[in-house]
């Protein structure tokens, strides 16, 4: 049986927020995904958007974990996680020259095993692999203004289709663009391709028991001129592998920021864009 992808990072999909004292909060969305720590041992990092951190000023946020119950019901169970030092110093990892960061974090036991391996994270070859283009159909998931699917805080799920050519290659064309209408509170979640939901948009691979894979972050909207286009900025998720790998060696970023040039094109509709 194939295993559904969608459903998968549904469990994996948390949404992060931060009170501001003013009766108002910061929301985003994040999604876990485990990899190989320094000493080979298996760690839980937060993947969200650099922006959705960067406006937390304070030195908690939390995390929007769920909790299955006995009875086959769920409950909402947030938690603490440290984001700044004492002194005001982020203590997550982000990348040089792309709207991604990465934090390790202490999730709950039921929290840490729906953390998806780095694996089902896009490749360079990835979209050439599975034939993605123009008008093939991709799947969202977050926090529109915070709302959530149910009482239980599940994220929200939408699709839309890929809006820009070509998509490729990620270190040219950092960023593509999704038709789908985006909000305060999407950005940080992950997009992503699920071969146990996915219509006939995309050409079928030849191994049956892949599930699909995760081509990246929504992290922008583009607006002109104050106008909301509905349509979503995705960044590559070959910088989400980056930054994990920046996590993981510090001491890389010389060389990952070597390998990411900024490209006039695609960097102007960036500028474009209004981050949410």
């Amino acid at each position: 049986m194939v295993m559904d992808l969608a459903v998968e990072l549904i469990h994996a999909t948390v949404q992060l927020e931060q009170p501001l004292g003013d009766g108002t909060r910061t929301v985003g969305t994040g999604f876990l995904i485990s990899t190989p720590g320094p000493d080979g041992a298996s760690r839980t990092v937060l993947i969200t958007a650099n922006h959705v951190l960067q406006k937390m000023p304070g030195q908690n946020a939390r995390i929007g974990y769920r909790v299955s119950n006995a009875d086959g019901s769920w409950s909402y169970s947030p938690q603490q996680v440290k984001i700044r030092d004492d002194d005001g110093h982020e203590l997550w990892t982000h990348h040089p020259s792309r709207d991604v960061a990465a934090i390790s974090i202490k999730a709950p036991a039921e929290f840490a095993k729906a953390a998806l391996p780095e694996k089902y994270l896009a490749a360079d070859d990835t979209f050439d692999t599975y034939k993605v283009n123009a008008g093939d159909e991709m799947m969202a998931l977050g926090f529109p203004r915070g709302l959530s699917a149910n009482a239980a805080g599940f994220p929200i799920l939408r699709s839309g289709r890929v809006a820009s050519y070509p998509l490729g290659p990620a270190k040219v064309f950092p960023t593509f663009l999704l038709d789908f209408s985006v909000f305060p509170g999407n950005s940080g979640g992950p997009v992503f391709i699920s071969r146990g939901s996915k219509t006939q948009g995309v050409t079928q691979v030849s191994n049956e028991d892949d599930p699909g894979f995760i081509a990246g972050l929504l992290t922008q909207q583009v607006e002109l001129n104050s106008e909301r286009l509905e349509i979503g900025i995705v960044t590559h998720a070959k910088f989400v592998r980056e930054t994990i790998a920046l996590l993981q060696n510090p001491l890389a970023t010389a060389t990952v920021a070597d390998a990411t040039p900024v490209v006039g094109g695609r960097t102007a509709s960036a500028e474009e864009a209004a981050r949410n």
